[in-house]
């Protein structure tokens, strides 16, 4: 077993960055296996019960991500529960704290898609939200661009401030920002990691050449951002069949007539594999749709397994 504190200790953006890259691109050449997401809305409390398996072939590992949702729990985490991370007999190895896994490998994977679809003069980032994946972002993407620039908007100010606060020190100017249009304002790169249904991101306040990630919404009937963005851009997700899916922006694009499916322009892994164009132009507006896959846990969960390992951390269970 495997907790957050370990997982933490182990773990470096430096290492899972490259992690992911490597994944990705291995998942858009067919070599894992990945049901999509599925989820059982909980009566009463508006929460969700989450399941997601998946098989890595360049790991040889298969696990499964079980998590709950629910709005009462989201001074802790999002995404609590457990990541099972099996070997090539389907025996069962090691038992990872969900959050955390979840955190890392989304924010590993958002900087593998900025550092192939960004300017390469990226200098001013917008972080909208001021969660768990918010502080996770703000570490990995330092590390694919040199910012100079940090803004931060949230629905609840006295979050942003405490994020501003714990990254004070990196050597870019951060500002909390009262509206979603100051922190836009100029951006060369906007990342959304909010829990809204509804768009909080206007299209029009988007100009050409800016970068932007969607991280926060996992879900066909949650959108962070409206259809002028959409159709603008050249569009980008994890992995097409998700995006087909379960991807709101994308989705209710297609719903309106707006776009078709052949508006995604190509799985990140393809990019990143060189086998896909991604920015063909500075004037390109690019967006990244995140809705994370199975095989990015895995991958994780694989590295920090082998880790914990060597050192011999973690706590042994027999069940």
């Amino acid at each position: 077993m495997l907790d957050a504190r370990i997982i933490r200790k182990l773990a470096s953006y430096v290492e899972l960055i490259p992690l992911m890259s490597k994944t990705l691109a291995a998942v858009s050449r067919g070599e894992a296996e990945l049901p999509l997401r599925w989820g059982m809305p909980v009566p009463g409390e508006g929460g969700v019960l989450v399941m997601m398996p998946g098989f890595l072939g360049s790991e040889a590992s298969a696990g499964i991500k079980l998590l709950s949702l629910a709005p009462k729990q989201a001074d802790r985490s999002s995404h609590l529960g457990v990541m099972m991370l099996y070997d090539a007999n389907l025996l069962p190895v090691a038992m990872l704290c969900g959050a955390t896994v979840t955190a890392l490998r989304t924010a590993a994977t958002t900087a593998c898609a900025t550092d192939v679809l960004a300017p390469k003069t990226a200098r001013q980032l917008a972080i909208l939200g001021s969660g768990e994946q918010a502080d996770a972002h703000l570490a990995a993407l330092q590390l694919v661009r040199n910012f100079t620039s940090i803004r931060i908007w949230s629905r609840t100010r006295a979050n942003a401030l405490a994020l501003a606060t714990r990254y004070a020190g990196t050597g870019s100017n951060i500002e909390v920002c009262d509206s979603v249009e100051t922190a836009v304002n100029e951006a060369d790169v906007i990342c959304t990691l909010t829990s809204s249904a509804t768009p909080v991101l206007c299209g029009q306040r988007v100009a050409n050449g800016v970068h932007v990630n969607l991280v926060g919404s996992s879900s066909r009937s949650s959108t962070e951002t409206d259809d002028d963005l959409v159709t603008r851009s050249r569009f980008f997700v994890d992995f097409r069949k998700s995006a087909l899916n379960q991807a709101g922006e994308l989705l209710g694009a297609i719903e309106r007539g707006r776009v078709t499916e052949q508006h995604i322009a190509a799985e990140i892994g393809e990019v990143i594999a060189g086998t896909h164009p991604g920015r063909t132009s500075p004037s390109d507006l690019t967006v990244f749709k995140s809705l994370g896959v199975a095989a990015e846990d895995i991958a994780l969960a694989a590295h920090i397994h082998r880790k914990a390992e060597q050192l011999g951390l973690g706590q042994m269970v027999e069940l």
